[in-house]
């Protein structure tokens, strides 16, 4: 028996809860881990319910049999088949931590996903990539071309069909149109966690600025530059007896497990966009044990 998962999110009434449990069980399901949040500020609901069907019916008959509780309660939902991967297209340019991270997280069964290419403006990591056996896509961007450049992306990605995009510390704008193109299905990792150090080596601004914390932000990416949804964030103590480049090399560290933990989040359904904000879930046992090697 494998376990399912239904999302949902709804405008706030009592008996939400009640209702979805008890078409469950009429199901033949049975309920293994359950998350929900209500709104008080915006009047919405969210769920998240991993169930497994203990009677073997199709996902496909339960889904269709709630169809009629999702327009009654006014719900957008989705049921998701836990063991279908998620296809994935990761974009890199010339600092691979994290790229190597997500690669190494994958190959040991930590991201259960579906690795459908990789895109760099770059070719310091084709070896890397094609010595894992996944397509590389070398896409060069400059000033003048980056239309035609954006063009050969949607391309890749319509042709992969690929659910989420992951900047793994790639350094181009993506455009206005891609973006509201995949709306809560592109995750970048911010080098920064304080606004104030955007930009060209903010590692060196924080150092010079004397901070004593830095970290990393994962967001998802909106027309708005560096300021979509997030996701994730960590932060880590330094002092006065570090330099910059100690700052870069612990910054890295960080960057590589925040945009690890998004990912995580995202492609287990623990993310609902709300807003300007997120609703993230915890992990729950049907993800660790779909993780598990060995």
């Amino acid at each position: 028996m494998t376990t399912d998962i239904l999302t949902v999110s709804c405008p706030s009434k009592r008996g939400i809860v009640a209702t979805i449990s008890s078409y469950l069980a009429s199901q033949g399901c049975s309920i293994s881990d359950s998350s929900q949040f209500d709104d008080v500020e915006t009047g919405t609901f969210f769920m998240r319910v991993s169930f497994i069907s203990e009677e073997g019916k199709p996902l496909s008959e339960i889904a269709e049999g709630f169809t009629r509780i999702g327009a009654e309660w006014n719900m957008n939902f989705e049921f998701h088949d836990s063991t279908t991967r998620m296809k994935v297209i990761l974009m890199v340019s010339r600092f691979g931590h994290c790229l190597n991270d997500i690669l190494y997280r994958w190959k040991i069964g930590m991201l259960p996903i579906d690795i459908v290419g990789v895109v760099s403006n770059h070719f310091n990591y084709q070896h890397l990539v094609l010595s894992h056996n996944l397509p590389f896509h070398h896409i060069k961007v400059t000033k003048d071309n980056k239309a035609e450049a954006e063009a050969e992306l949607m391309a890749i990605i319509e042709r992969t069909q690929a659910e989420l995009i992951v900047l793994a510390r790639y350094m181009q704008v993506l455009s206005d149109e891609l973006c509201r193109r995949m709306p809560g299905r592109v995750i970048n990792i911010h080098h920064s966690f304080l606004p104030g150090f955007k930009g060209a080596k903010p590692y060196h601004q924080a150092h010079k600025r004397g901070v004593k914390l830095i970290g990393a932000t994962a967001h998802y990416v909106t027309a708005e530059l560096d300021e979509g949804p997030i996701i994730d964030q960590e932060t880590i103590a330094v002092t006065h007896a570090q330099s910059a480049d100690d700052y870069v090399s612990i910054g890295r560290d960080v960057e590589s497990r925040t945009l690890a933990r998004a990912i995580h989040a995202h492609i287990h359904h623990r993310v609902f966009v709300n807003g300007d904000r997120t609703i993230v879930f915890p992990a729950s046992p049907d993800s660790y044990a779909a993780d598990r090697v060995g």
